[in-house]
């Protein structure tokens, strides 16, 4: 795109790789930005000019839309990448940038969403003072983060499916409304349609529990078919690592009813799988067809692969908003049942019209599908963007 210079926090993102080839910027995005550390170990970022030119210093950038794609990175933590991110943005803006973008699909410290005092975050629900007690002692990073991100140059922000109320509310407060949370149930609706991953003609989507329900429903209108069933289930949670869980009355039909049929169960991340396997143990329970996953962010641990390694969940499908998760060895023992769905052009296309809501999108499909040949349903190598450019 015209007047559009992509770059990312560290180097080698296939992210920012991507997003910079779907937005026509056909320069390597490593040869207009410098990533380098001083000997004393500080980070200095410097938008590469001509040597030979000294009639534009601070100038380079001047009058362009700087998009900063940040994403969890090998041997950077989150911490390293957020003070790179807020370094480049100042880089930008200090040279003449009119606008920065930044791309972070899994938004930072968005799990510190609340703090320990009553003006510390906005809930749906009536705060207890177990839950302040939880925040006694620790900062609002949520805020802080969303305050250092306008304070160094960020604009705008772009992210992928982020369930927190309060980080929405913080995030469209400081940066004026340009906050986007970009949902992708049109990308799992599109990957049902598309694909053999469930049957529609046998379907019913099911939330793990009350939070997730709004989201199954926006999936359940992208696939534009009245007729599927939901689910949903009550949860309770008994322990730090153990959760009982039961169908809802929220639900529109009685799990004897699922016999038979695929069940897809949709939520925006997982850390443990304690939820979703106990849900699916009690799915299965009914003797449906196959259970799968769809989850937007899959923090990938040892204890979270063990967990879903059980053969009450068929398959697993997910997305890069955490790009290591297409390393095999960090699917580990899922990787016979884990699909990964590439949504860098998803994301483009959101970007497009966030730049310019006039201009012609990206021709679907908006995800490519990555999937190890232990998979059953593995048919070669060829995803549904294979021919595309």
């Amino acid at each position: 795109m015209k007047g559009v210079v992509v770059v990312a926090n560290v180097a080698d993102n296939p992210i920012a790789e991507d997003i910079a080839h779907y937005l026509k910027q056909y320069e390597d995005y490593q040869d207009l930005i410098s990533l380098k550390n001083f000997l004393n170990s500080e980070f200095c970022p410097r938008f590469i000019s001509d040597d030979q030119d000294y009639n534009n210093i601070g100038n380079k950038l001047e009058g362009k839309t700087v998009i900063l794609v940040s994403t969890n990175q090998g041997m950077f933590s989150r911490n390293d990448l957020a003070m790179r991110t807020f370094l480049i943005a100042r880089a930008a803006k200090d040279n003449g940038a009119e606008k920065v973008i930044l791309v972070e699909p899994d938004l930072y410290y968005s799990a510190q969403d609340r703090g320990p005092r009553e003006e510390h975050g906005v809930t749906n629900y009536i705060r207890t003072l177990e839950d302040y007690k939880k925040f006694d002692g620790q900062p609002f990073s949520s805020r802080l983060y969303a305050d250092l991100l306008k304070n160094s140059g960020v604009d705008e922000v772009l992210t992928v499916h982020n369930h927190s109320i309060s980080v929405q509310n913080i995030f469209m407060d400081r940066f004026s409304g340009h906050f986007y949370n970009m949902n992708p149930a049109d990308l799992y609706a599109s990957y049902m349609n598309d694909t053999d991953v469930v049957r529609n003609g046998d379907l019913v989507l099911c939330a793990p529990d009350k939070g997730a329900l709004g989201f199954v429903k926006q999936v359940k209108t992208e696939l534009g078919r009245d007729n599927v069933p939901m689910i949903c289930m009550n949860k309770e949670r008994m322990g730090e690592r153990e959760v009982k869980i039961e169908l809802s009355p929220l639900s529109e039909m009685e799990l004897s009813e699922i016999e038979g049929k695929d069940i897809a169960v949709i939520d925006d991340m997982v850390r443990t799988g304690n939820t979703i396997i106990e849900a699916a143990h009690l799915l299965r329970s009914a003797n449906p067809g196959r259970i799968v996953f769809f989850v937007t962010h899959f923090y990938s641990s040892r204890e979270c692969r063990a967990i879903l390694n059980d053969k009450v969940l068929d398959e697993i499908i997910t997305t890069t908003t955490i790009p290591s998760i297409l390393n095999r060895d960090v699917q580990g023992r899922l990787r016979h049942k884990m699909v990964v769905l590439s949504i860098s052009r998803w994301i483009s296309n959101n970007l497009i019209h966030i730049i310019d809501k006039d201009a012609e999108g990206l021709n679907p499909p908006l995800y490519s599908e990555d999937m190890s040949s232990k998979n059953p349903r593995w048919k070669g190598r060829a995803g549904p963007l294979f021919y595309l450019t």
